[in-house]
């Protein structure tokens, strides 16, 4: 009854709001994105950056990041709806139509690219453009519907943002950038699968192929430990490429502990809610890790 009523207040709406908007373009997912990107542009040699061109490249990124959003809202509406976390979204409820929704990312890419190759440069527009088609359509349109690997192969995209603002400083793209990025690329798995596995009624509801609806929960429930524990080596890499300091190192060995303890804990001794803690706790891990490295560059000349 209540989803009824939800429904016909919706339908009572004549125009979409800036809210339905703003919800396309997943904002909690791209602030991430942004951070990340952040901090590999804050460890490139900023000094004769202006800060008017960082904010640029940081914008236009985002931009992308949100384009490509959209176009995830808009191509699985048709599942959306038939999820309890997701059926209120804008396109499920019909609030936004495809054509809003299409022209909306257009707009948001178009003025990404031209942002991105007069501010910045251009091969900083050439990677944030095949990020935001890798997600929005090798990953969204082709990966996420035909193999439990998706999440595997489409977290390529996902893990570009530091590269990119590395290249928006340096107009190259070096190892520094792309350890950052094997970070996040081991990080995805983990984190996502976690989130797979508590709602993996509601993915076979869907008929979406993700990994504990095609080899079983158990199976990924040990892929999530393997992952983390990979994680867990990566993760030391920029220290001991000269990157950072003791300040990163320890706090990623802490950072990884704790995502391990969860990830061991979904494994053997699970609990009714292990799996979105495990979730919740890698979303954390990513973001004060980063942080982490930001603040140990900042710091390194003072100790």
């Amino acid at each position: 009854m209540k989803d009824i009523i939800a429904n016909e207040s919706i339908k009572k709406v004549e125009y979409a709001s800036w809210r339905d908007y703003a919800t396309l373009c997943k904002p909690k997912v791209v602030l991430l994105l942004l951070i990340t990107a952040w901090v590999g542009m804050q460890l490139a040699n900023t000094q004769s950056v202006s800060v008017g061109m960082m904010f640029i490249a940081i914008f236009g990124i985002g931009l992308a990041a949100c384009s490509a959003a959209v176009i995830n809202h808009v191509v699985d509406a048709h599942i959306d709806v038939k999820m309890n976390r997701t059926k209120y979204r804008p396109m499920a409820t019909g609030q936004i139509t495809d054509r809003q929704a299409i022209t909306f990312s257009l707009l948001m890419a178009v003025t990404s690219m031209a942002l991105l190759i007069i501010y910045v440069n251009p091969l900083t527009a050439l990677l944030t453009s095949s990020g935001l088609i890798g997600y929005a359509f090798v990953y969204t349109v082709y990966l996420k519907h035909r193999t439990p690997q998706n999440i595997v192969f489409g977290g390529v995209a996902g893990a570009l943002p530091p590269v990119l603002g590395w290249t928006s400083i340096t107009n190259s793209v070096d190892v520094e950038p792309l350890l950052l990025m094997l970070i996040i690329f081991i990080w995805t798995p983990a984190h996502f699968w976690a989130l797979a596995i508590d709602r993996v009624e509601e993915y076979k509801k869907a008929k979406v192929p993700m990994l504990p609806v095609v080899h079983g929960i158990p199976y990924t429930k040990s892929c999530v430990v393997s992952y983390t524990l990979a994680l867990n080596v990566v993760s030391v890499l920029p220290f001991f490429y000269g990157m950072s300091g003791w300040l990163y190192l320890t706090s990623a060995l802490l950072l990884g502990s704790w995502f391990m303890y969860y990830a061991l804990e979904l494994k053997y001794f699970p609990k009714p809610n292990s799996a979105i803690k495990t979730f919740k706790v890698s979303v954390y891990y990513l973001l004060i890790l980063f942080i982490a490295l930001l603040l140990d560059h900042y710091l390194k000349g003072f100790i």
